[in-house]
């Protein structure tokens, strides 16, 4: 569907939406990026099976690239949390978000790090999906910071601080927090949906 509605034309329709699906900045592929660009897509590739699309317009700008990667490396591995329900929060952001990108790139991560397809396709009704009650609060409390911080009060919080250990706390929030910032960056320059590692094609 286009994104202007009022046009004059069958004719302009259909070009606006040709124009709306295209991604704002172009997707810069390896032969075309810097070397130092090129060291951070080989690594991607070797350690996801894919450079993701987000990515390879970050490479416009290596060093923010490079900043991003590292970022999340540890972020989403395993740690005081593990790493696939850290993909999960995301996938549940990346749903309140309405980002198709995200909420593809973090099932098929959240798969690839152990999670099962009962667990990825219940997160959109987590309430009532095979998860913890531990595992349902974090899902509550990106569901809150999501509408504002504000959201978590004090009754709510020691719910959280009764069910996690303080470095949990950091990730979740973490976790929660840096996906309301990347589905947004995503979307507005219209990033397409990466296609799937080869390993994954088939899933």
């Amino acid at each position: 569907m286009s994104r202007l509605p009022f046009l004059h034309s069958a004719s302009s329709r259909q070009g606006e939406r040709l124009m709306s699906d295209a991604p704002r900045i172009p997707l810069l592929e390896h032969e075309a990026a810097s070397p130092d660009a090129q060291k951070i897509y080989d690594a991607l590739l070797a350690a996801r099976g894919v450079v993701p699309n987000m990515f390879k317009v970050l490479g416009y700008r290596p060093e923010i690239a490079q900043g991003v990667a590292g970022f999340l490396k540890p972020l989403l591995a395993d740690g005081a949390l593990p790493g696939s329900y850290k993909e999960l929060i995301a996938v549940r952001v990346s749903q309140q978000l309405h980002s198709p990108y995200a909420i593809r790139a973090h099932s098929i991560s959240a798969r690839q790090k152990g999670a099962r397809e009962e667990q990825i396709e219940g997160v959109a009704n987590f309430e009532s999906g095979p998860y913890s009650e531990k595992e349902k609060l974090g899902f509550r409390l990106a569901d809150r910071l999501h509408r504002g911080p504000d959201t978590v009060d004090e009754v709510f919080y020691s719910s959280l601080k009764s069910s996690f250990a303080d470095p949990e706390l950091i990730e979740l929030f973490l976790t929660a927090a840096a996906f309301e910032m990347f589905p947004r960056f995503i979307e507005g320059l219209r990033i397409p949906v990466t296609p799937p590692p080869a390993a994954s094609a088939s899933k």
